[in-house]
């Protein structure tokens, strides 16, 4: 089964990604993706750079993404043009990672990526899990993680579907209100369930 997580930002995908890992599941990571088509000589980097300047850039070469943030959170129109520049990188760089898990015969492939259903790979998946929080939790959450202030936090919120579209969208949902411990249970349950744990 290839399962695609999703959730929202700060609603705690990450440590669900955990969780499937510590039980041995191949989890391809879309985020992971993402950087590795940024490198440095990379043709995703010379993309970025003609399009943001060398401002979004160190002076050693390699993607200031801070600074990137910066650019792409604020303005619409440059956020749509950075995923488009990235997003054929990305899904190949997912795409031969799949594979490669497939060919090791695994029963279970979770791909763990943001923008699950706003870029179609809920297509490529048999399955989609959405963890997902109350927004004041998210909020809160993505504020003391990230050092952000409170309009930062919801411009980044806001840059995503909602929370509540992809619960709507999801074929299994894993509550991350609680304790970790609450969320493992979760998955446990869904892991048990589904036959992949004895």
């Amino acid at each position: 089964m290839i399962i695609g997580l999703t959730g929202g930002i700060a609603s705690g995908k990450s440590t669900v990604s955990e969780i499937f890992k510590e039980y041995g599941f191949p989890v391809i990571d879309a985020d992971l993706g993402a950087r590795e088509v940024v490198k440095k000589g990379s043709k995703g980097l010379q993309r970025i750079r003609a399009y943001f300047g060398e401002k979004v850039l160190f002076p050693d070469g390699t993607l200031n993404r801070s600074e990137l943030g910066k650019e792409v959170f604020s303005d619409e129109t440059k956020r749509e043009a950075l995923n488009q520049m990235l997003a054929q990188d990305i899904r190949e760089w997912i795409e031969q990672q799949t594979k490669q898990a497939l060919e090791e015969g695994v029963p279970l492939v979770v791909l763990d990526i943001p923008l699950l259903f706003e870029a179609g790979y809920d297509q490529k998946t048999d399955k989609t899990m959405v963890v997902f929080v109350d927004e004041d939790i998210q909020l809160e959450r993505l504020i003391r993680r990230n050092g952000m202030t409170r309009e930062e936090a919801l411009n980044r919120i806001h840059a995503q579907m909602p929370l509540k579209e992809k619960m709507t969208r999801a074929d299994y949902l894993i509550d991350n209100n609680g304790t970790i411990k609450e969320t493992k249970k979760q998955v446990e349950d869904w892991l048990q369930k589904q036959g992949f744990l004895s």
